[in-house]
């Protein structure tokens, strides 16, 4: 019998936590719409099929499945699924979504009070943006027809996916501990400094270009609401992360 249930398996983060679970012993079962190689049960978190077969026996769910839309709604059927007991749901969030009014944040932030009111035993844990969602970011300008990187001007806190992974499987052994400290990245940088270390080590020569933008979900931004430095993990940085990719 399956301990472990981690939604969102076959994602960028789903997909190292469960390798670690593996490696730590646990015995993992990963939700999909579709059969996967390995070990996976099928359900379907936007009707809802399949979940309550798919929680049963289960000591330990990870919520790591998310979308631009209906996260709310996938979260209200998965706390539903598993009901009243002792299954331990821990939670993956972002740090800021209870102060920054972008609408995927606001979403995760709602996923939150509903775990915090389920009545079930709970851990959420936020981080802060993966270095692969920065990377992302410039690498998707490399065909814009000028010869510039634009980033916002304001500060970020990129950690590595691993990092987060590793804190997150500590919370099985560790128990449900309701919110816990956040986890961010080992260095707060400017997002310009960021994208010349992005162009510097892919090699591209291109000019950084600083960009401010208006309204209040960049002011947040600006104001630091998705930064953690008290809780800086020493992990990988953004170009030792480049490094393995270029």
């Amino acid at each position: 019998m399956s301990d472990v249930l981690v939604t969102g398996g076959t994602g960028n983060l789903g997909r190292v936590v469960c390798d670690k679970l593996r490696e730590s012993g646990h015995e993992v079962r990963v939700l999909s719409r579709r059969p996967q190689p390995g070990q996976s049960v099928r359900g379907d978190l936007r009707t809802g099929e399949g979940i309550p077969a798919a929680v049963e026996g289960i000591r330990t769910v990870f919520h790591l499945a998310t979308a631009p839309r209906g996260d709310v709604e996938a979260t209200s059927r998965l706390i539903a699924a598993i009901g009243p007991g002792d299954t331990h749901l821990v939670f993956t969030s972002v740090v800021g979504v209870d102060q920054i009014p972008l609408a995927y944040y606001t979403a995760k932030a709602e996923c939150e009070r509903l775990i915090e009111t389920s009545g079930l035993p709970f851990t959420i844990q936020r981080a802060t943006q993966f270095h692969s969602l920065l990377l992302r970011g410039f690498h998707l300008q490399r065909r814009i027809p000028v010869p510039m990187v634009f980033a916002p001007n304001c500060d970020f806190q990129p950690i590595d996916v691993h990092d987060v992974a590793d804190r997150l499987v500590e919370h099985v052994d560790a128990g449900p501990r309701e919110r816990v400290p956040d986890i961010g990245g080992p260095e707060v940088r400017s997002a310009r400094s960021l994208a010349q270390s992005y162009l510097t080590v892919s090699g591209r020569h291109r000019r950084v270009v600083g960009v401010a933008l208006p309204g209040r979900i960049y002011s947040a931004f600006h104001a630091g609401a998705h930064l953690t430095p008290d809780h800086a993990h020493a992990g990988l940085t953004f170009e030792d992360f480049l490094a393995e990719r270029f």
